[in-house]
């Protein structure tokens, strides 16, 4: 009997230990399994990980490259949005563009590589002209306001000027200061630094679509004076031009020009770039004193 009871205990315990064999052999299987898993989904993370980190470095690469002065010798032309404003830019009797701006355009033309076209544009509209592409730069003797800072990419300041009040020389006396002009009708180009000056006096003035229009309307007759900028009043009135008995009077204002592209563009700095190697080389005096604005160059380097 206690030989039945112990083999029988024996037995229990025997089968206890295989049974404990057992489950330790498969939880040794499991947690293998569970290793393998967890290295199988590390490597993956890390490939995942890998796959956008380059994915990145793509992006970043194809947003580096989108440059308009590629842009622009891709496709053979660099296109100048004027207006008619001697003497920055204005046609010669054969109808080709001349002036200090379109002649340095030109140049830089050439150092881009590719042909310049320039083509007359609604200066109220510059800057949708630019964002359309339907011009690559605004090269038109343009004052630096921060509307123009805000919208463009704009180079260095490369000339001053100043808004100032041309009329007729026999009225010149009696309107010595803005205070005693408040009652006279002004004509300014429209969205220029000109209009802006009119509105910050508080003048009467109409809006037209060129300062060379707002000549003509002070020569008409239908406007008592205009605001145009003291660079075009040099070139465009007194002895030996169509506006003779004209004469600039006060300055409103003093300002820089400078040349702008579309934000963010590359060929801001590429026309720095240029015009200080012709300020080294002396040639922007050069063409400065071809068109009698010498005395208004900027230092650009």
């Amino acid at each position: 009997m206690k030989k039945k009871l112990i083999g029988g205990i024996l037995a229990v315990v025997m089968a206890a230990g295989l049974a404990g064999c057992g489950s330790s052999s498969a939880a040794g299987s499991s947690s293998a399994s569970a290793s393998s898993e967890s290295a199988a989904s590390e490597s993956q993370t890390q490939e995942v990980s890998v796959a956008s980190q380059s994915t990145a470095a793509a992006s970043s690469a194809a947003a580096s490259g989108d440059s308009d002065v590629d842009y622009i010798k891709g496709k053979g032309k660099l296109i100048v949005g004027v207006t008619d404003f001697a003497p920055m830019d204005y046609k010669d009797d054969s109808g080709k563009w001349i002036g200090f701006d379109a002649d340095l355009a030109t140049k830089v033309a050439d150092d881009l590589g590719v042909d310049v076209e320039i083509v007359e544009i609604d200066w109220d509209s510059k800057i949708l002209e630019l964002q359309n592409k339907s011009i690559d730069v605004v090269w038109n003797g343009m004052t630096l306001t921060d509307e123009v800072t805000n919208s463009m990419e704009c180079t260095k300041p490369y000339l001053k000027n100043a808004q100032v009040v041309v009329m007729p020389k026999d009225k010149a006396d009696q309107y010595p200061d803005a205070e005693s002009m408040k009652s006279l009708n002004f004509a300014v180009e429209t969205g220029s630094a000109g209009e802006e000056a009119a509105k910050d006096a508080g003048f009467n003035y109409s809006s037209v679509e060129s300062q060379a229009n707002a000549l003509m309307e002070v020569k008409s007759g239908t406007s008592d004076a205009c605001i145009i900028d003291l660079l075009m009043a040099g070139a465009m009135i007194g002895e030996g031009t169509d506006f003779a008995d004209m004469v600039h009077t006060v300055e409103l204002t003093s300002e820089e020009y400078g040349i702008g592209c579309r934000k963010g563009s590359d060929l801001a700095e590429f026309i720095n770039q240029s015009l200080a190697s012709y300020e080294k080389d002396g040639s922007l005096k050069e063409l400065a004193e071809k068109y009698g604005v010498q005395e208004s160059l900027i230092p650009i380097a």
